[in-house]
């Protein structure tokens, strides 16, 4: 299973809130509550996530047996 745990912690250190990634980004909150559940999202959106934050797919997701 793939958890998106730490990227609410990037975006913290980062200074970017969930209402900037709406407003500022062009997210929709569909993609935010699909974050949130961990649920399926697309790699265009966790190479967004990874533009925005200015780092590497391993900070913002990780895989969990």
């Amino acid at each position: 299973m793939i958890v998106y745990d730490r990227l609410w912690q990037q975006m913290k250190k980062k200074g970017i809130s969930q209402y900037r990634l709406l407003k500022e980004f062009g997210f929709s909150s569909g993609q935010l509550d699909r974050l949130r559940k961990n649920d399926n999202i697309s790699t265009y959106t966790l190479n967004r996530l990874c533009e925005i934050l200015d780092c590497a797919l391993e900070d913002i997701a990780e895989f969990k047996k």
